[in-house]
């Protein structure tokens, strides 16, 4: 019984992996471009920025997942995702890059406006772009600065998975429960925490790590 439940459980967990890797994939990069635009000076392209990230961050992910799975199909009439569990995946995906990608946006809002403006200045006196100010002299001091806030993220991101189950996408959790229908056994839904402690366990080392590769920055 023992290895048909963790079988069942790697399936699960590699859905898991699946939906935490895409999503940093995409939100990572998609937040820093928010980010500009929640920092523009026109106020065109800024207040619908920030206006959208105040209801991401202000509404719960679940109700996201069911707006987001539900929605197009209640008000357009058409299942924009598709059917079967790739159309679910896909749904859940969405949500979570756009929630995650405004936190990131804000994080990285912070760490740019952190920068004194000395640094925007003295690169501006040598001679440089704004681009190769960003670059070369702006990012890697910013990328220091959000390291751990982004770990916070990243970390939560490994639980809030389990979330994605509200529309039906069979992640660990959701294998870990099926379980207690077919089998009558509750263990291997404490047999999911394992998992998840293990996963953010070697996150928290990697980032330590990071943390100290951006020492030389003190």
């Amino acid at each position: 019984m023992f290895w048909t439940v963790t079988i069942s459980l790697l399936e699960g967990f590699f859905t898991t992996i699946q939906l935490f890797v895409l999503t940093l994939v995409f939100a990572l990069p998609l937040g820093l471009v928010i980010s500009f635009g929640s920092m523009s000076r026109l106020g065109i392209v800024r207040i619908p920025i920030r206006f959208v990230i105040w209801i991401i961050r202000g509404t719960p992910l679940l109700l996201q997942l069911l707006v987001f799975y539900y929605g197009p199909g209640i008000i357009l009439g058409v299942n924009i995702w598709g059917s079967g569990d790739e159309g679910r995946f896909i749904a859940a995906l969405v949500a979570f890059v756009i929630n995650y990608s405004c936190y990131f946006s804000e994080i990285y809002r912070g760490g740019i406006q952190s920068i004194p403006e000395g640094q925007y200045e003295a690169g501006q006196v040598l001679g440089l772009t704004k681009s190769q100010i960003f670059f070369k002299v702006i990012l890697l001091q910013v990328i220091k600065r959000i390291v751990p806030p982004i770990s916070n993220e990243v970390i939560t991101l490994v639980k809030d998975t389990s979330l994605a189950r509200v529309i039906a996408v069979y992640e660990i959790i959701w294998s870990g429960q099926a379980f207690i229908k077919s089998a009558g056994i509750i263990w291997p839904l404490f047999y999911t925490g394992a998992f998840y402690l293990l996963f953010s366990g070697g996150l928290t080392v990697l980032f330590h790590t990071i943390e100290k590769k951006l020492d030389f920055f003190r």
